[in-house]
């Protein structure tokens, strides 16, 4: 469709019909159109060159949602505003060349104000090409932890285990330390708890005592994929942490497993009840 408007104007600009004479900006709109679909057209085909080629050469499905396809889309999101502003420009009767070097110093003011913006672009351009994250990764960056549901030019949105949506600007997922537990191939259930040195409870009883309470979810969990590590021990409390090995992304299960997990370490605390 763009390439057939694009010729129907160059078409126009060529015969010059008698209304562009009478009215001087359906000419200059023409003009102007043609600045922009021109090249808008030719960065459409080369787009669809590239994602072509992309999917052949790592056989993916023609509707997959991949972190350079997302990467791609948005340069040429960002390429067709500039050719808009450009054409704009020009349907105004402003020289574009001449407007970008009489505003140097105010483009130089308005880089300094936008700088986070502008770096936060850079960084998701980045990380769209990066193979490190990709759409639906489960990670966790600081104290959030969801999955990717998508990277745009200022922030990246995951979904957290309370299905809420968490924005994160993509400033701080570059600068912060990113644990990509989908890279692993399997995903890290985490539980920190602490226990009175009265019960006398050793980490192998623990370990053991664990590991029964979650053995109806035997085929989600990595063999031997329960430890106990104890991270602390004062006056009063030991402080352990449980770690369990899942072998997918089950949320449902997970939640399941967590809930076994708690309930144990809570009868752990509470003898009489059990």
């Amino acid at each position: 469709m763009k390439t057939i408007v694009f010729m129907l104007l160059i078409y126009a600009k060529i015969n010059q019909p008698s209304f562009f004479i009478n009215y001087r900006w359906i000419a200059s709109a023409n003009g102007a159109l043609i600045v922009f679909l021109g090249p808008s057209t030719a960065v459409s085909f080369l787009r669809l060159i590239i994602i072509y080629w992309y999917i052949r050469k790592h056989r993916l499905k023609p509707n997959i949602k991949d972190n350079f396809i997302l990467g791609i889309n948005r340069i040429v999101s960002i390429l067709n505003t500039a050719f808009g502003i450009i054409a704009f420009m020009i349907f105004m009767g402003i020289d574009p060349m001449e407007f970008l070097t009489s505003i140097t110093i105010v483009a130089a003011a308005i880089a300094v104000t936008f700088k986070d913006y502008i770096t936060n672009m850079i960084n998701g351009l980045i990380i769209m090409f990066s193979d490190r994250l990709s759409l639906g990764d489960h990670i966790k960056v600081q104290d959030t932890e969801g999955k990717i549901l998508d990277i745009t030019l200022i922030n990246v949105i995951l979904q957290n285990e309370d299905n809420d949506m968490v924005i994160v600007p993509n400033s701080v997922i570059f600068s912060s330390v990113i644990i990509n537990q989908s890279k692993q191939n399997i995903k890290k259930l985490s539980i920190e708890f602490e226990l009175s040195l009265q019960f006398g409870y050793s980490p192998d009883y623990l370990e053991k005592y664990l590991n029964t309470s979650v053995g109806k979810f035997t085929d989600y969990i990595v063999s031997g994929g329960l430890t106990i590590k104890t991270l602390a021990i004062s006056k009063d409390v030991a402080r352990f942490k449980v770690q369990v090995l899942l072998n997918n992304y089950d949320k449902l299960k997970e939640r399941e497993i967590r809930r076994a997990l708690n309930t144990a370490v809570i009868r752990l605390s509470a003898p009489e009840v059990q």
